[in-house]
């Protein structure tokens, strides 16, 4: 039986490499159905971050770096991930809700439901598109041809990737889903506050994604 979060449901969103947390954060469920998953989060939630910023030699290492406490700074963020997707676009606000800054699109691991939230992994190569969908741009290739050189990736799984991220600018050029959907338009009820970090938010919860349907989940591809 598929069990979905309502509107308004704080969660936790987490990334997860080689059964290892790498980060966390408390998220707002906006629409949460067998087609997708959007999330939300504003500038000033507070998250678990590594002491350091991650290199893709730390991604390889027996060791997760430390974690800890810091915020989400600068951007409001509505994160939107179709079932079963190795990606997430994410429209992004300046603080404050305004203005509407761009469409971002991170490439990563299929999501994995757990009692608390959802699991997922950055695969370091992203996206960046105009807010009007005019121009776009790969980010961070230097770091994923590096990850790809020393063994983070196969050839196969890096090529994997890159074709993830050329099918979603393949569909914002068409005027595809969700860029044709207002996204951009909507904004959060003013009565949400900002979701605390829950108690458990650092347990490896081993039968996670079997409580909740969203789509296949194939993360042993990658992680």
């Amino acid at each position: 039986m598929a069990i979905y979060w309502s509107p308004g449901t704080a969660i936790v969103l987490r990334g997860l490499w080689r059964e290892k947390i790498w980060w966390a954060l408390p998220v707002i469920v906006v629409r949460d159905d067998p087609d997708m998953i959007a999330l939300y989060w504003r500038a000033g939630t507070p998250n678990k971050i590594p002491d350091q910023r991650v290199t893709p030699q730390d991604l390889l290492s027996d060791q997760s770096l430390p974690l800890i406490d810091s915020q989400w700074v600068n951007t409001d963020v509505l994160m939107l991930v179709p079932a079963a997707a190795a990606h997430a676009v994410y429209a992004m606000w300046g603080t404050g809700h305004t203005p509407f800054l761009c469409w971002y699109v991170n490439l990563q691991a299929p999501l994995i439901r757990t009692p608390l939230g959802v699991d997922t992994m950055d695969y370091i190569l992203d996206i960046v598109i105009q807010p009007d969908c005019s121009a776009w741009r790969w980010k961070d290739e230097d770091e994923f041809h590096e990850a790809e050189s020393i063994g983070v990736y196969s050839a196969e799984q890096a090529k994997a990737i890159r074709a993830e991220g050329e099918a979603v600018i393949q569909k914002m050029q068409a005027g595809l889903p969700p860029f044709c959907d207002g996204w951009e338009r909507w904004s959060p009820p003013t009565e949400w506050s900002i979701p605390i970090i829950p108690p458990g938010w650092d347990k490896i919860n081993k039968d996670r994604g079997k409580y909740y349907a969203m789509g296949t989940t194939d993360c042993n591809r990658f992680c």
